[in-house]
């Protein structure tokens, strides 16, 4: 006991000494949350919050253990519940989240949860979840709005992994299954999505993206909550306990390979970001794909070793993208999953609550490229974004491309 106490002293010590600088005269918009999108990221955070009443949410704050094996005690933890964007975040906002507060430690993950009051009358409300590596001063930052005007509302049910920790992914392998939690209905509605979208516009691209005038929906009826619920067919789900409320859950469910290439098949249309538009239509025709690909890669780089570590990196880039940015479309498919495969992960990135702002080193130090991603309002996601297209990017894309292509891209 008394070791555990002078741990948990120094820890505390550490904290205080690194919170002055750690949160002094920022704001939300003001950190650079790159950590999130890197590819040596120790640590995935995420906030998942229930609605228990029209002003109490219960935050559960999932913190992923992606470095082997970490140590509680080299990092610290804190959130905060934030009116703005802009709002400095003092030191009368952070509330330390300690080893005491940790309501479960596995082997994937840390859990906290807290319950936080808003008052019926606030319009926006931001939960914000910091973590210090105290080794590095690395800062991990994740933050969603509890309330804003780009949230309907949150959900009132929770959904968990087999062992109760909440489900943290963007996606959920189709025949597996979750346990979904209620405390105020015993039902939970769904409705099913089969609809495969198209592969996005390049950056430079300005004419407006082909919508969709009809999307196939399935009406799956009710299932009881508390019981694990299988999800069978790959697509997406929206779940509601009131399906004449805006509160719901999209969820992903995706192949057995997912985020990693399923086959051939699926390998073409993810190489559609570096290729001309002859190739990828000889891609698309080829009766043999394999030979068709071992061709396209060899013709691109005419060295097989530079092949094979070009097709390693780039579906990497694919595989990351998948796990990052996966909504009702598989990640790569995505705006920003396009942008982060083809130019990387972004050096910087600020959030604001209408957009997300990536930026990139330019041809010299004093220069950046930034790639600009509105965010717009839906009734399944309170995090979809679309890129805003100039025909000012065409020279960097087509740069990188390049790049790419001659097998010399590599993250």
């Amino acid at each position: 006991m008394n070791q555990k106490r002078i741990l948990l002293l120094s820890f505390l010590s550490l904290f205080l000494s690194f919170s002055p600088s750690l949160f002094a005269q920022k704001s939300l918009s003001s950190i650079d949350q790159s950590l999130r999108y890197s590819l040596y990221s120790r640590l995935g955070l995420k906030i998942l919050p229930v609605k228990l009443s029209p002003t109490r949410y219960k935050l559960q704050m999932v913190v992923e253990k992606i470095e082997e094996k970490p140590v509680f005690e080299t990092f610290s933890f804190s959130y905060s519940i934030l009116s703005s964007y802009e709002e400095e975040i003092s030191s009368d906002r952070v509330n330390l989240l300690t080893a005491m507060d940790l309501i479960a430690d596995t082997d994937r993950h840390w859990l906290f949860e807290k319950t936080v009051e808003i008052p019926e009358s606030q319009a926006t409300a931001i939960a914000l979840l910091t973590v210090l590596d105290t080794r590095q001063q690395d800062e991990y930052v994740y933050h969603i709005d509890l309330k804003s005007s780009f949230v309907f509302d949150q959900p009132d049910f929770g959904y968990y992994y087999s062992n109760e920790i909440p489900f943290d992914q963007n996606y959920l392998t189709k025949e597996e299954a979750l346990l979904f939690k209620t405390g105020t209905k015993p039902s939970i509605y769904t409705f099913f999505y089969p609809t495969k979208f198209d592969v996005p516009f390049p950056p430079m691209e300005t004419r407006p993206t082909e919508i969709p005038k009809e999307i196939e929906v399935v009406n799956q009826g009710d299932f009881l909550s508390n019981v694990p619920k299988k999800l069978e067919d790959e697509g997406y789900y929206f779940f509601q306990t009131d399906t004449s409320s805006q509160a719901g859950l999209l969820l992903k469910t995706v192949h057995e390979s997912f985020p990693k290439v399923k086959d051939w098949d699926e390998m073409v249309q993810m190489v559609t970001y570096i290729s001309t538009r002859k190739e990828h239509e000889t891609l698309l025709q080829a009766p043999d794909k394999k030979r068709a690909l071992d061709e396209y890669w060899i013709n691109l780089t005419r060295n097989p070793e530079i092949a094979k570590d070009l097709i390693r990196n780039y579906f990497r880039m694919v595989e990351f993208a998948n796990i990052l940015f996966t909504d009702f479309k598989e990640g790569w498919k995505t705006d920003r999953g396009m942008v982060y495969i083809v130019m990387g992960p972004p050096q910087e990135v600020n959030f604001y609550q209408d957009r997300e702002v990536w930026s990139y080193v330019g041809m010299d130090d004093n220069s950046k490229i930034r790639f600009t991603f509105a965010r717009v309002k839906t009734l399944l996601t309170p995090h979809f974004y679309t890129l805003n297209r100039s025909r000012a990017y065409q020279p960097v894309w087509f740069k990188n491309i390049s790049q790419w292509r001659s097998g010399r891209m590599a993250f």
